[in-house]
């Protein structure tokens, strides 16, 4: 197969169903990106303490942690339709009055933490509806092709948020808070014009599953190899994640400004665009766990070239290239989990898979801000690098799975191979 844009747009438009849930999936994604960058830049250039990004980071990653297996629960036992539509709708009228609060007392830093609290709840119960919804969307066989094409779509939005938000940000904050605000309404009309999506006729019926609250927990743990998956993403950008030291880099490492720290958060999303079209476009090919293992150690290795870098363009490229080796993991990570898993408990496990990856972003961005108070930005950007690439030694040695074929992958070159 070709792996360029175009079928992956004609891939979409042939499935309604899984073009409405990408498109608010990316409305999503901008909105939060540009709020990503807007609330970083506020915090620190009021404070000038890479504590307050820390802080930042853990009131974005503490309400998820509180409420996703409670979300995970929703998605599982109500309408997906709806609990998506409540989520963003919150966040839309959240946003809304903090714009008009800005318009009358101007902007100001000390509505950030309480909007990064009230946000990250509502977030947490769009997530796990949204990737519990994903699989029904297309057959068993296209699957892996449209996460790389959900992912791809995601990472295009989080290459044009950032860089939205920094030009806004410097233009307006009371402007950037507004048009996200109306990004979110959007995606509350888009969500609920989605078609009811139904099981296969007699699935329910053959699904012996866990119905309590932390089915998802005992199904994660029973499973090793999705165990290892989910572990080694975690450990990775928890210690290998930077996007908490932008603004410091931005401000005063490399002197570029909110213009150009909305180009430093949105140069990940560059590289794992260009991994996402290759992955839709065809099948992986040889060992996907040694290949997913190589992309985790890269992604550290990156992440020691950011943080040495002096300039610019050398932190850019670094970044994009962080950002392709991330997607791999991504894409593997997905498919295995939410094809492994029946859709009666799909929230709930999607709900333990994002508190992960809440925990690998928000609270590596508390790690991040700690340790630069400690250590220096620099130090600690190189020290976590090196501390990534050593978690793929240890977890090479701790689960020999990972390093196994790429048979356990449905869709997979060899796995399709096989089938036949």
């Amino acid at each position: 197969m070709n792996a360029a844009p175009v079928p992956i747009l004609r891939f979409l438009r042939q499935r309604p169903a899984l073009w409405d849930l990408v498109a608010i999936h990316s409305a999503d994604e901008i909105a939060t990106q540009m709020l990503n960058v807007a609330l970083g830049w506020y915090v620190y250039s009021a404070t000038r303490n890479p504590m307050s990004l820390a802080y930042l980071g853990l009131a974005q990653f503490l309400p998820k942690a509180g409420v996703l297996l409670v979300a995970g629960h929703a998605a599982d036992r109500l309408d997906r339709r709806s609990v998506i539509s409540a989520s963003l709708a919150v966040q839309a009228a959240c946003l809304a009055a903090v714009t008009a609060w800005f318009m009358v007392d101007g902007a100001s830093a000390l509505a950030v933490y309480p909007l990064t609290l009230i946000l990250g709840m509502a977030r947490a119960f769009a997530s796990p509806a949204m990737s519990a919804l994903l699989p029904q969307t297309v057959g068993k066989a296209e699957f892996p092709r449209a996460v790389a094409a959900n992912s791809s779509a995601f990472q295009v939005c989080s290459i044009a948020g950032p860089a939205i938000g920094g030009f806004l940000c410097a233009l307006s904050g009371t402007a950037m808070f507004g048009i996200a605000a109306a990004l979110y309404a959007l995606a509350v009309f888009k969500a609920r014009s989605l078609p009811r999506i139904f099981s296969e006729p007699g699935q329910i019926e053959r699904e012996v599953v866990d119905r309590s609250i932390l089915a998802g927990l005992g199904y994660i743990r029973a499973n090793r190899l999705l165990l290892a998956l989910i572990c080694l993403d975690l450990f990775a950008v928890l210690l290998g994640g930077v996007s908490a030291l932008l603004p410091i880099y931005a401000r005063d490492i490399l002197t570029v400004g909110p213009l150009g720290l909305g180009w430093l958060r949105c140069a990940p999303g560059i590289g794992a665009v260009i991994v996402g079209f290759f992955l839709a476009g065809r099948p992986m090919e040889g060992s996907t766990g040694k290949l997913m293992l190589s992309c985790v150690a890269g992604f550290g290795m990156a992440t020691v070239v950011f943080a040495l870098s002096k300039n610019f363009w050398l932190s850019l490229a670094a970044l994009a290239l962080g950002g392709g080796f991330d997607m791999v993991s991504m894409v593997v990570r997905q498919t295995l989990i939410q094809l492994s898993t029946p859709d009666a408990m799909r929230g709930r496990v999607s709900a333990v898979n994002w508190v992960f990856i809440g925990a690998s972003s928000e609270l590596g961005e508390f790690e991040s801000g700690l340790t630069a108070a400690l250590f220096g930005t620099v130090p600690a950007a190189a020290l976590g690098g090196l501390g990534t690439v050593a978690v793929v030694g240890l977890w090479s040695v701790l689960f020999p799975e990972l390093r196994g074929t790429n048979d356990d992958v449905p869709g997979s070159a060899d796995s399709a191979s096989a089938a036949d």
